[in-house]
């Protein structure tokens, strides 16, 4: 889903680094016949972009440490696949580098939604 005549100014190769995480980590963490939902709207002087999933979803406990690069943690996906715990952190980083921001919204074994909002 995208609306017409979204524009962003950022940096490409980190904003498709970004995106390629985010959606990796969708895919990782939902089940067979899951569903991953990519989506772009205006929103005042941003961009939203939303990529979802209806998968694991993410620990409250852990929801709270997600982007914080003192409290790495890896989690395995649903078929134990593994990571560093690195890749959010360093989506934070190259959004922020962008001048916007990353969010979450989760619950627990119902899948996440991760926001990242660009200046247009």
């Amino acid at each position: 889903m995208l609306d017409s005549g979204i524009k962003v100014t950022a940096d490409k190769n980190m904003i498709n680094s970004v995106m390629r995480n985010l959606v990796s980590n969708a895919i990782k963490f939902s089940y067979e016949n899951g569903h991953v939902l990519i989506s772009a709207k205006n929103k005042d002087n941003f961009v939203e972009i939303t990529v979802a999933d209806n998968g694991l979803g993410i620990k409250p406990e852990q929801l709270a440490n997600l982007f914080d690069l003192d409290n790495v943690a890896s989690t395995q996906g649903t078929y134990k696949e593994s990571g560093t715990g690195l890749g959010l952190i360093l989506c934070k980083e190259f959004i922020k580098t962008n001048g916007g921001q990353i969010f979450v919204e989760s619950s627990e074994g119902k899948g996440s939604k991760f926001i990242i909002t660009l200046p247009r």
